[in-house]
């Protein structure tokens, strides 16, 4: 039975498929940094062995010193640079727009912080971000704290010129108000639907709040867009016993497609994914992909405005994201993470991989990064497999 396990159609474990397929990917970036680590930050001291080792951290290590970028990425100080580039992390530092709990202006930093912990190599998905995709750091964009409509108009600026360039954004939030700028700098550049899948507790879709356009209403003015109809937009994960009763009502006017926790825990990941997929995609040219860490169990993510129990464990999460990248997404973002509220980083830490998985999944995918296009692995069937 283990023999059987072990082999799908024949092939042997992923882990061991995996690691053939990693040694044929080049380490050229990886010694480049260490030769321009060198260059920069002087020879190690003579009693330091490993000659490979700077006197000033220039490079992933050690993961606690140095200045961090995401992944320690280059830095583009000039943005008009940017086109040169795949991908681009920009930060939204914006919390004015919660309705609870503030501190997620200080998410980016965290997600950035903690993600100095990671390498870009990984066995399960036999992708090295380093080596097989151009992505940079662009910083954080310039809100204005006490503002909400010239942050959007800002945030808006600024990912509408990313796409413009060509080029793949990842916004880390800042509140989830951010989501409607995201998805205005993207449409523009659309020619044709944008979908958008949404991951949440939460269905953030009443017209106002408060009487302002906040944290709990971006999907009703994204889906006033002309390109981004309602028709196509999937709200996964939703539940709990916090401030739904606006959004149902707006959801069930749009006929939006909701998909409950439960709806997820009953069909499973694999056909939640499908349906999401199905819908956001109907008749679109693009989807773009919203992921809310409070969408999962907040034992999980205390680091967060607003926490909600019973949400998506961690492994679902991922999952999720990953089968819905393997269709191709338009741009993304992570929305929602306080470090003051968090505890070791790991609200941060899932906000991170949330990322990684998906960039990860684009380039193992062909959609991003210079891998020419592969059979699908196994693991996880495409939305294609599953009718």
């Amino acid at each position: 039975m283990a023999e059987e396990d072990g082999k799908r159609d024949g092939a042997p474990f992923r882990g061991m498929r995996n690691i053939r397929k990693l040694a044929d990917i080049p380490d050229r970036k990886q010694r480049e940094a260490i030769e321009r680590g060198l260059e920069y930050g002087l020879e190690a001291a003579a009693s330091v062995q490993d000659r490979t080792i700077s006197t000033f951290a220039r490079g992933h290590q050690p993961a606690f010193a140095g200045i961090n970028t995401f992944l320690k990425a280059p830095y583009v100080e000039d943005v008009h640079e940017v086109g040169k580039h795949e991908v681009a992390v920009l930060g939204a530092p914006f919390d004015m727009g919660t309705t609870y709990r503030a501190g997620c202006r200080f998410g980016p930093q965290a997600i950035r912080r903690i993600s100095a912990l990671y390498d870009s190599y990984s066995v399960d998905m036999a992708v090295d971000l380093e080596e097989e995709l151009d992505l940079v750091d662009l910083g954080d964009v310039f809100v204005i704290p006490s503002n909400l409509e010239k942050s959007f108009d800002q945030i808006d600026r600024a990912v509408s010129f990313v796409v413009g360039q060509g080029v793949f954004p990842v916004v880390l939030g800042g509140d989830h108000s951010i989501g409607y700028p995201d998805v205005r700098g993207i449409a523009p550049h659309v020619d044709g639907r944008v979908g958008i899948i949404h991951l949440d507790r939460h269905l953030d879709i009443q017209e106002r709040d408060m009487d302002e356009r906040i944290h709990t209403t971006p999907w009703f003015h994204a889906t006033n867009i002309p390109n981004a109809p309602p028709a196509n937009l999937v709200q996964m994960g939703i539940g709990g016993w916090y401030g739904s009763r606006p959004g149902v009502k707006v959801a069930r006017e749009r006929q939006t497609t909701v998909l409950t926790i439960t709806d997820i825990e009953e069909v499973g990941v694999e056909k939640a994914a499908e349906v999401a997929l199905e819908v956001a995609w109907k008749d679109a040219e693009a989807v773009y992909l919203s992921f809310d860490i409070d969408s999962v169990d907040a034992g999980f993510v205390p680091g967060t405005g607003s926490p909600e129990p019973g949400g998506l464990l961690p492994r679902e999460a991922l999952k999720l994201l990953r089968l819905i990248a393997r269709e191709g997404v338009c741009g993304m973002e992570v929305v929602e993470v306080a470090p003051p509220y968090d505890v070791s980083d790991m609200t941060a830490q899932l906000a991170c991989r949330a990322v990684m998985d998906v960039l990860g999944t684009l380039v193992a995918e062909g959609k991003l990064g210079r891998r020419k296009r592969e059979p699908v692995a196994a693991e996880e069937p495409t939305s294609r497999d599953l009718t």
